[in-house]
């Protein structure tokens, strides 16, 4: 009946993105402090389109995943305004069947670290089978043969869907955690960090891999990483978060071509370079802002080079800049 409910919503909503996410605002709240996770945060996922959600950590992007999925934390995690819309309807007012029919079937997660998303007491083609037999209300047997078949797609032999997680190489890891984050054909693939604790070669299989089954799949994908050469490689479009907020949006070819926001321009700035020979990189200077003592104004006010006294006591509005570019700074080119 779940599953009817939302086919109905898909249909009654397919002029709208998959994910709309409007002036969101996330709280954490313990005995000794309240930390503002997320401060107004909007933007939409399209169908077919690819996102890549960038930022240092503490930014919020873990959280933004886990708000689109309706999994934060309890009882500390709080949604204390705004919405996230899953084909038009308010997942925090989804049932958990409708819950249960959205997470892993229609919308999937890889975490990033596929060892703790793994259990380690249930063998790899187990786990996957499981999604299956959830979402698709396969028989075990056929829901075996399937993940073999999805773990022969991401290039593991399927004569090792009996093993347990620890029998595999990290990046093995990850692989197993792909083909169950694709096992039912998603909607939106939410990527989390996926290749941090990966070397730098077996994160290009990855990243290749991930690449290929987007566009055999047709998944739109929302790739939240600190990485901006992984955005290049995957992304479409990027959105740039700083104190739980957008603070750039853009395509991936405008943005990092001529970023508009300070702290867009340090992070592009912090890249090492071929072709720019410098002693050292240019770090951004300060610290990120804290979620328990957010700055007055602008966020990025204090680590700003170009702070002006309007950015100290006004909170800058994401404003369009172009049909394709927004920006929340008072400096930006197009911003009156």
């Amino acid at each position: 009946m779940a599953e009817e409910h939302i086919e109905l919503n898909q249909e009654a909503h397919a002029d709208l993105p998959i994910i709309e996410i409007e002036n969101l605002k996330v709280q954490y709240r313990t005995e000794r402090a309240i930390g503002n996770a997320l401060n107004g945060l909007t933007f939409n996922v399209a169908k077919g389109e690819s996102v890549g959600l960038v930022g240092e950590s503490g930014a919020g992007k873990t959280t933004t995943a886990l708000s689109i999925l309706n999994l934060l934390p309890q009882p500390a995690g709080k949604v204390v305004e705004g919405d996230i819309k899953f084909h038009g309807k308010s997942v925090f007012s989804m049932s958990e069947k409708e819950l249960l029919a959205m997470r892993g079937g229609r919308v999937a997660m890889i975490f990033q670290n596929p060892l703790t998303a793994l259990n380690p007491v249930f063998t790899v083609g187990e786990q996957i089978a499981m999604v299956l037999r959830i979402h698709r209300k396969l028989k075990r047997k056929e829901a075996m043969e399937q993940a073999a078949e999805l773990l022969e797609m991401v290039g593991i032999p399927r004569n090792r869907v009996k093993d347990y997680p620890n029998q595999f190489s990290g990046g093995m890891r990850q692989r197993v955690g792909i083909a169950a984050g694709l096992a039912c054909n998603p909607e939106l693939l939410i990527a989390d960090e996926p290749t941090t604790a990966l070397d730098v070669t077996i994160q290009a299989q990855i990243l290749e891999l991930m690449k290929e089954l987007q566009r055999q799949y047709s998944s739109s994908l929302l790739m939240i990483t600190h990485n901006l050469g992984i955005i290049s490689e995957l992304c479409e479009n990027v959105a740039v978060m700083y104190g739980g907020r957008i603070i750039e949006y853009g395509s991936v070819t405008e943005v990092f071509s001529s970023p508009q926001h300070p702290y867009t321009y340090g992070l592009l700035n912090a890249l090492p370079s071929l072709e720019d020979r410098r002693d050292r990189l240019m770090a951004i200077p300060g610290r990120i802002a804290e979620a328990q003592n957010l700055p007055t104004g602008c966020h990025f006010h204090p680590r700003c080079e170009n702070c002006e006294e309007q950015c100290i006591q006004e909170l800058p509005e994401l404003r369009d800049i172009s049909k394709t570019r927004k920006v929340a700074c008072y400096k930006a080119k197009g911003v009156s």
